[in-house]
């Protein structure tokens, strides 16, 4: 009998360090300014207000659902957000907001998060909820 890996269908862990290099050139493209998900512990940023250009790489358990909602929110009062989150095209949040978005951009095969020796047992995507360009 095969086993499976339950990694492949859960989060076996909520907390994954954003490579670097992707960071730098997702800075360099949008400038950001707050990041709600820091490595710091002690933040609270679902109930903390978002800065203009947000970068957030949101916990991957059970609450994503609530980053996903917030920085949706955080869209309609004219924010950007930009969030680095698993490809789980399957779930509702992803249904009720993800779609929603302005951008996504599949990773081509799987992120190697920085503090991790291996590579990730998930797909990852790039979601970009841009600024409202009113007049333009």
């Amino acid at each position: 009998m095969t086993r499976v890996n339950r990694g492949l269908f859960t989060s076996l862990r909520a907390d994954w360090m954003t490579p670097k290099a992707l960071y730098q050139a997702l800075d360099a493209e949008f400038g950001f300014d707050f990041d709600p998900c820091p490595a710091k512990p002690n933040t609270d940023g679902l109930g903390s207000e978002w800065g203009k250009i947000n970068f957030v790489n949101p916990p991957y358990g059970k609450e994503i659902g609530k980053w996903i909602q917030k920085g949706y929110e955080q869209n309609l009062k004219g924010k950007t957000v930009v969030f680095l989150i698993p490809s789980r095209t399957d779930t509702q949040w992803w249904h009720d907001y993800i779609m929603k978005a302005n951008e996504i951009r599949f990773i081509r095969g799987r992120l190697k998060f920085d503090d991790q020796k291996n590579s990730a047992p998930f797909p990852s995507a790039i979601v970009v909820f841009k600024q409202k360009q009113y007049g333009k």
